[in-house]
């Protein structure tokens, strides 16, 4: 493939999908990462496009949000390692709370088979995905739905979570920064996705490496409140986002990072390698974390949500 064909499919993925990863980049045209950031220099010189570490985004700023027949098929190996590394810190009995994503659908698809759980989500995907899962209890949030994505949002959503409270949240979104903390492009999701941190003890931020240095439009959880962050491994030249995960530990987020052999690696307040049981998804080597409140169901949802599997009819 000659320079100007690589550089045309690489404008228009960019344009399709708001932001996209030099990784996924290089794997759709067939060549070296080395190779697509020179071409992806050559397109922001034009100003059709920006760069950001570990991708490319539209010119501007602030990343649009991408649809989810575009994010789906965005980054799917970092995304199942994450999934596959987050289902680690999942419980047995526990209650949690799943937002929308991608990513988070991933991770649905592991905890069926994690018994006694009880998740309740803004997800019609996360729903889905656990709608055969007999030993998992799913609780939906009311709300209307965001096509786009394939979530629950606005007041009714937001009001069924009041009240609730279990011990952890998992979260993806457009955007990480140790700034600003987690973002996403959509003022209806930042709200649900606010209320959804509301209600647990621990949040957990899923996102690969490409959203790190991203800045949004809407602030869904502050720097300060991000237990966790789970997250691939990035590119080793790409200096950029280990500054930035450096930056994020040194605030008190616990970072897993998937390896390409399936292994983590831990980093925390004490830099790379800071050992801490918290932090290593080994379920032996991880201590309970008791459900600060009594669990209940979320107001207004459809009693006994194991009809869940209705919602096939959407897809």
């Amino acid at each position: 493939m000659f320079a100007a064909e690589r550089r045309q499919l690489i404008l228009e993925m960019v344009r399709a999908n708001g932001a996209v990863s030099l990784r996924e980049l290089a794997r759709v045209v067939q060549t070296s990462e080395v190779t697509v950031r020179r071409d992806v220099r050559a397109l922001e010189a034009e100003g059709l496009l920006d760069r950001r570490h570990g991708g490319a985004v539209l010119p501007g700023g602030f990343t649009r949000e991408s649809g989810f027949p575009q994010k789906s098929h965005l980054a799917t190996a970092e995304k199942t390692a994450i999934a596959d590394l987050a289902a680690g810190f999942v419980e047995e009995g526990e209650a949690i709370v799943v937002g929308a994503g991608t990513t988070t659908q991933e991770l649905a698809r592991r905890l069926a088979r994690v018994p006694g759980l009880t998740v309740v989500t803004n997800s019609l995907l996360v729903a889905q995905a656990l709608a055969h899962a007999n030993r998992v209890e799913v609780v939906m949030t009311g709300g209307t739905l965001r096509g786009s994505n394939y979530a629950l949002v606005g007041s009714g959503a937001e009001q069924s979570l009041q009240g609730l409270r279990v011990s952890k949240a998992f979260l993806s979104g457009s955007g990480l920064t140790a700034e600003r903390g987690l973002s996403t492009s959509n003022m209806l999701s930042a709200s649900v996705d606010r209320a959804l941190v509301q209600a647990a003890a621990e949040v957990v931020v899923l996102a690969d490496h490409s959203k790190l240095g991203t800045d949004t439009m809407f602030q869904t959880v502050p720097t300060d409140v991000i237990t966790r962050l789970i997250t691939d491994e990035s590119p080793a030249h790409d200096d950029r986002a280990a500054t930035e995960l450096q930056a994020l530990a040194d605030q008190g987020v616990q970072i897993a990072v998937t390896g390409a052999s399936g292994g983590a690696t831990t980093t925390g307040p004490g830099g790379p390698g800071a050992s801490g049981n918290d932090a290593v998804p080994a379920r032996q080597q991880r201590r309970d974390v008791p459900l600060p409140g009594p669990r209940r169901q979320v107001p207004g949802a459809a009693a006994g949500l194991r009809s869940a599997t209705a919602l096939g009819v959407f897809f």
